[in-house]
């Protein structure tokens, strides 16, 4: 073989190794971005809003929101980490915080609209649902439909977002975040629904899992455990 054949050879080696570096760099940063989409960090699921919990593969692993929530979660103080059966103190301490909101803010008519598309219309609103048989936790016009503790928690979150941070979340977002502290209310529920909706090749996010889209869809599916907080 002459000089000029072994330099074309060279060089085509040269060029395989290179695109196989690159292939394998490539499929590396796809991995790893997609271990990444679970629920956790900064109270969002895969910090992206509305985004999978974990996909349509059937697994329901860590489906409960964890951290501080972003945006509100500093100025009220609280944390998703709050809410479990390990601590009912301060588990009931956070729920009464959030209770609170809806006791004390007065909306005014833009907000009251809003207020009830988020709780009410969009995906046939988000209710206390495992705890009492409330349609929704307010009623078409805006008034309170439950008076249950998860229900007034849910209440004043949305009041408080449409007072302190109106142009930050849309109605849906409203009603997701509502959603995430639903999910720690009635976690072994939301287990189970997690399950069924996966099973059924739904999207796992907490609208499917905490609004009314799909209430009542693991009814016969088994036993779920108790609830966090006292209604």
């Amino acid at each position: 073989m002459d000089l000029s054949n072994k330099e074309t050879m060279n060089k085509l080696l040269l060029g395989l190794l290179v695109a196989m570096v690159f292939i394998v760099g490539f499929n590396a940063l796809r991995l790893s971005a997609l271990s990444k989409l679970q629920i956790g960090g900064e109270g969002n699921i895969g910090s992206l809003t509305g985004a999978a919990v974990s996909g349509n593969s059937g697994s329901t692993s860590n489906i409960l929101p964890k951290g501080i929530p972003a945006i509100y979660g500093k100025e009220l103080g609280i944390s998703f980490d709050d809410v479990s059966a390990a601590d009912p103190e301060k588990a009931d301490a956070t729920i009464r915080k959030l209770g609170m909101l809806d006791q004390t803010i007065i909306l005014n008519e833009a907000q009251k609209q809003r207020y009830i598309n988020a709780l009410y219309m969009i995906n046939k609103g988000i209710s206390c649902e495992y705890c009492c048989g409330a349609k929704a936790v307010i009623f078409a016009d805006g008034q309170p439909a439950c008076g249950c503790a998860h229900s007034y928690a849910m209440r004043g979150l949305a009041k408080y977002l449409l007072t302190k941070h109106a142009s930050e979340f849309t109605d849906e977002q409203i009603q997701e975040e509502a959603g995430k502290w639903k999910a720690l209310f009635f976690p072994g529920q939301i287990e189970l629904k997690a399950q069924i909706l996966a099973s059924n090749g739904i999207e796992l996010n907490f609208i499917n899992l905490a609004s009314n889209k799909y209430r009542g869809i693991e009814q016969g599916a088994g036993k779920a455990g108790g609830m966090v907080g006292g209604c």
